[in-house]
């Protein structure tokens, strides 16, 4: 079996890919692990993947589907409080966009590339890649465990923390992250309107620790995303299951303890741990990496479905050039502008968990021009090089956090 373009993974990035390329009357097959729906972290989305939607035919649907609207996030240490509203910031550009249990998401943007002409096989699993021949060749094990080869004009892996190509490439690299673990659950969390802004994300961070830190991300049903970061000495300080361990984590921040004080946990806890991951290349004789599958960073901006979409749109530009024959530099077009929105978000990760961002948030004092500037990073506008907390990321940030504690 020949197709132009298979894609590895039907979640947010290989459904995106699959809908752009179909709108260019490219054959995708995309094959998927999983049975849709299915569970997955990454629920809180930034306002630039608007764009993405919009472009791959897909925001009608989104809009229809009643997801909780997000229009900023709100930070909490303590007693102390700031927010970030993303109708007030310096770039241009979708203001809102939604928080979404991502069982439902995923599963309505598969939907939607099938609708534009994608074959999308659910359980069906890549085994093996051979990058030898003049066309990729890719042995499959579908759902009665029966092998066969497809041969692709190009390979997308979209396959998530699934990494399936970084596996078989051996294409992985260390992160130089330090490894840190993640506990997560579903509640229906009784939060009360007055106290809590459903249409902003909530992150709380412990006053005694700012490397442990608790997200609260609310859905339109009444029901919220709630977990705790930390590093892995930290997290294994709380024995027990991991709906206790949660819970007791929760329990040791008095301010997120209280907003779920009536919350009833009725779903299991998950853990995830070294999420962090990096890969030699994002691309190859044959293959381009999207999303989680070349470079996940951290859940502290919930950047992870913005660079998914952003790496799907770059490929879905290119790929039809290259299976027409021309000339595509994978570099220039495709891994250095990837990069340069990822490395934004990588400065202020970094100054995150080093607590300088931390204390620019909470400042008392905050500039508004400054403000709209970190407003547009944390909407995902974080390749927008006429932001100078983009263009010059390093710089700037350094010399905020002078201007804001000085030594």
């Amino acid at each position: 079996m020949f197709v132009e373009v298979l894609i590895i993974g039907a979640g947010p990035a290989g459904a995106l890919a699959a809908a752009l390329l179909c709108r260019q009357g490219v054959s995708v097959l995309v094959l998927e692990r999983e049975q849709f729906p299915r569970f997955s972290i990454g629920e809180s989305l930034l306002p630039q993947s608007m764009e993405y939607l919009e472009a791959a035919g897909m925001l009608g649907a989104v809009e229809r589907a009643g997801f909780q609207i997000k229009n900023g996030a709100a930070f909490g240490r303590g007693a102390e409080y700031s927010e970030f509203d993303f109708r007030d910031k310096f770039t241009d550009g979708w203001s809102y966009t939604y928080q979404v249990p991502r069982a439902r998401f995923d599963q309505l943007l598969a939907l939607e590339a099938q609708r534009q002409g994608a074959d999308i096989r659910f359980r069906h699993e890549v085994t093996a890649v051979d990058l030898s021949s003049a066309r990729p060749r890719v042995t499959i094990k579908d759902e009665q465990n029966t092998s066969s080869i497809i041969e692709a004009g190009f390979i997308l892996d979209a396959s998530g923390f699934g990494r399936v190509l970084p596996r078989l490439l051996n294409l992985d690299r260390p992160s130089d992250f330090p490894v840190r673990g993640a506990l997560f659950t579903h509640v229906e969390d009784q939060l009360a309107a007055k106290v809590f802004d459903r249409n902003k994300i909530r992150i709380n961070v412990q006053p005694e620790n700012g490397a442990l830190w608790y997200w609260l991300i609310p859905f339109s049903d009444g029901r919220c995303s709630v977990g705790a970061v930390g590093e892995l000495a930290t997290l294994a300080e709380f024995p027990g299951t991991e709906v206790e361990r949660l819970r007791a984590l929760i329990a040791a921040d008095g301010a997120t303890d209280c907003l779920l004080a009536l919350a009833r946990w009725d779903t299991p806890a998950r853990q995830l741990v070294g999420y962090a991951s990096n890969v030699k290349s994002l691309y190859g004789r044959g293959y381009a990496l999207l999303g989680n599958a070349g470079e996940f960073l951290d859940p502290i901006f919930s950047s992870g479905v913005t660079i998914a979409f952003k790496s799907a749109s770059l490929a879905a530009a290119l790929v039809p050039r290259q299976l027409a024959g021309a000339a595509v530099d994978w570099v220039q077009e495709f891994a250095l502008p990837l990069k340069r929105g990822v490395d934004t978000f990588r400065a202020f990760v970094e100054s995150w968990y080093r607590g300088a961002f931390q204390r620019i948030i909470f400042h008392p004092r905050q500039p508004a021009d400054i403000r709209r500037m970190l407003a547009a990073i944390l909407a995902g506008y974080a390749w927008d090089e006429n932001n100078p907390y983009v263009s010059q990321t390093r710089r700037r940030l350094a010399a905020l956090e002078e201007l804001c504690y000085p030594e």
